[in-house]
């Protein structure tokens, strides 16, 4: 008959992802070509928020733009800050309110999708993805064979110090 013993240890309870797509406006007056569009500097951190999960982050836009007829060169530098909230599916009724840890990663860097320039003002499109996972206690049930093996016998080799004598 096997017994059982359970063992405590921190596991994943909730996991999920989400895709995002924003867009986002900057005045530029004088602007006539978008040259270019990127994204640095995201930052973020995830914490609990009653029965959800929340992120706040940020990142920097830069938008390289050509104006007087395409003769000069520009960048914009735009922070922009957001916070997500999430509602993750924890597996066998965990409580969220007890001791979790929330672990946030970046599924797909934050990306300008498309950008356009209409009277004076850039339109940009930002994708990102992010993946949540909640980590907290939870207990784990193993069986526990009572019978113990048998010892193994080990067995030293025995060196013949006559060997060389017995052979010639």
């Amino acid at each position: 008959m096997a017994s059982y013993k359970e063992i405590v240890t921190k596991a994943i309870v909730g996991k999920g992802k989400k895709y995002f797509k924003n867009s986002y406006t900057v005045e530029a007056k004088d602007a006539t070509n978008v040259l270019g569009c990127w994204v640095i500097n995201h930052k973020f951190k995830g914490y609990k928020t009653g029965e959800k999960v929340g992120v706040d982050g940020s990142f920097d836009v830069n938008i390289w733009y050509s104006y007087e007829n395409d003769s000069k060169t520009a960048v914009i530098n735009k922070n922009i800050k957001y916070n997500d909230l999430f509602n993750i599916k924890l597996k066998e009724d965990y409580d969220l309110q007890s001791d979790t840890d929330i672990i946030v990663r970046t599924l797909k860097q934050p990306t300008c999708s498309s950008v356009n320039i209409n009277s004076g003002i850039i339109s940009f499109d930002i994708e990102k993805e992010l993946g949540i996972e909640i980590v907290g206690e939870t207990k784990v049930k193993i069986g526990i064979e009572e019978d113990e093996e048998p010892w193994d016998e080990i067995i030293d080799n025995v060196i013949n110090e006559n060997y060389i004598e017995e052979t010639n």
